[in-house]
Parts: C-alpha cells; structure tokens; sequence
C-alpha cells in the first residue's frame, strides 16, 4: 500500500533513538499516524515543527497496517512564530483540537481548506477573530451549529468568544467522549484575561 499527499503536521512522539512518530492532516486521507525513521536526525528535526506543511510518502503492508512516512516539507509555517507566544499557542491550539476531535482516517476537505484558511492569515492583524471564527466552522462542520454574528474586537469580547467555543468543544465532544483539553487552548484563553 503506497499513497503521497499533502498535510499539516499536528503531533510528534519520540519513538527510538533515531526515529518519531507524527500525526498528520492530509488533504485526502484524513488524519494519519505513522513512523518517520531517522525523524529526529539534526538533518531532518527543523522540518517536524507542529503546523509546518509537508509532502507525505506513505508506506504500509496492508491499509489497515501501521506504517511508515518519508516527509518533505513544503512550507514552514511555525517558525514564522517562534517569537509570538500567542500565535505560536494558537497554532499549537488548533493542531491540538484536530488532533483529538478528527476521526483517524476520515477525509475531510472542508475543514482541511478551513484549518489552511486559518494558518495563511496567522500572520494578520486581526488573527484571535479568524481563529474564533476557525473554530466555530469546525463545531459546526463536525455536527453543531450555532448562530454568532457579533464582531470580536476588544478583549472581553475576545475572551468570551473564547469561552463560548471552549463550552461548546467541552459538552459536544470533549466530555462525552473523555478527551483531555489541549493544555495550548487553555493558555491561549489565559492570555485574554
């Protein structure tokens, strides 16, 4: 079994001495997880930084098979924000939520053009307002709509925007399926108090 796709890398686990495991968001194939050997190579590590696109080559014996990936990357996205904690938290935030909530293997091309959508506008003055908004689009591209027009723009508004979604993740998935938070979701909440 042989597939190349492109996606976003959303988790990395040592694994041995030389090689990691990620998680990644393809654009179709849905959520993957899969060896990198020699992944934590100095020659290699710059590119496994959780946000950064890259180019997947997948390998495996049978489809329903764990296996293996060789990566090229085709942007970095993180270390444009290794100096904004916020930023850099809320991409940590959103990689942290789509790991979690999406189901493994499960395409799902909306919410993949939503999350690009998102990272390519991270660098924007008015960044937390389309992350508030990202993360709406997702409650309701996974099942829960709700209305909420208002602009967000000040602070307070910020962080009850924040809030609102954090509920809404909370009672519709979080809890009924006995999810862990993202800790990075919670500090970006933190730094609108």
């Amino acid at each position: 079994m042989y597939w190349t796709d492109e996606g976003y890398l959303l988790s990395k686990n040592n694994f041995d001495e030389n090689s990691i495991i990620i998680e990644a968001f393809t654009l179709n194939h849905g959520k993957y997880t899969g060896i990198v050997y020699g992944g934590s190579s100095r020659k290699q590590k710059r590119n496994f930084q959780i946000g950064n696109k890259i180019l997947l080559n997948w390998r495996s014996k049978s489809e329903n098979r764990s296996g293996y990936f060789n990566i090229e990357l085709i942007k970095p996205i993180a270390p444009f924000f290794f100096d904004d904690k916020k930023r850099s938290t809320c991409l940590l935030s959103a990689a942290s939520i789509l790991k979690i909530l999406l189901p493994e293997r499960q395409i799902n091309e909306k919410i993949y053009n939503s999350f690009e959508k998102m990272l390519s506008e991270l660098s924007s003055e008015n960044w937390i307002t389309l992350y508030i908004y990202w993360e709406l689009s997702l409650i309701k591209d996974l099942g829960f709509e709700t209305n909420f027009f208002n602009k967000v723009n000040s602070k307070d508004e910020i962080k009850k925007a924040l809030i609102f979604n954090k509920n809404l993740l909370m009672d519709n998935f979080i809890v009924p399926n006995k999810l862990k938070f993202p800790l990075s979701r919670n500090i970006l909440e933190n730094y609108y108090n």
